[in-house]
């Protein structure tokens, strides 16, 4: 796809966006349900069913998913892509390129054998490597514009509000 079909595709869905405000608002959702034999969650992704477990570091076998691991795809998920539609829409070609993410955890923190040790992640480090030939300028304009627009990578950086609760069945 090209700079103008990408704008074919997206401006009726900006105008829609531009007089009707509400229905650019979508709540996602994502659902699990709890493993009755292990220590695990199946996370339903919409293609298949990802078990979560712990990590290796944690006690977990190293068999089921980290959802630290998935984290961090998520990122790399969305970051990818959002470079790869603001590459498209300001005309710098792209000949291939990787997108990687790593991050720093402390888990003493949340196995709680220290109480000064975070629990999260303490730092994460996002990274393009790209084959391109475009300007340097082009290449600072995609990184600020991909830092922007990635919902991951905002929604990480931001730190939004996160409701907790829970009911009896």
């Amino acid at each position: 796809m090209d700079a103008a079909g990408l704008r074919a595709l997206q401006a009726p869905i900006k105008e829609r966006y531009k007089t009707d405000p509400k229905a650019a608002v979508i709540t996602l959702k994502a659902k699990g349900s709890l493993d009755d034999t292990s220590i695990a969650c199946k996370v339903e992704t919409g293609r298949a069913l990802a078990v979560a477990g712990l990590h290796p570091a944690t006690g977990g076998s190293g068999l089921e998913l980290c959802s630290g691991d998935m984290l961090l795809e998520a990122l790399v998920a969305c970051a990818g892509v959002t470079l790869k539609a603001v590459a498209t829409a300001i005309d710098a070609p792209l000949h291939a390129g990787t997108v990687s993410a790593e991050g720093d955890l402390d888990f003493r923190g949340t196995l709680g054998v220290a109480k000064e040790a975070p629990v999260g992640f303490a730092q994460i480090r996002l990274r393009f490597d790209l084959d391109t030939d475009a300007s340097q300028e082009k290449l600072d304009q995609l990184l600020k514009l991909t830092e922007r627009y990635c919902v991951v990578y905002q929604t990480i950086r931001s730190g939004p509000s996160v409701e907790i609760g829970l009911t009896r069945k």
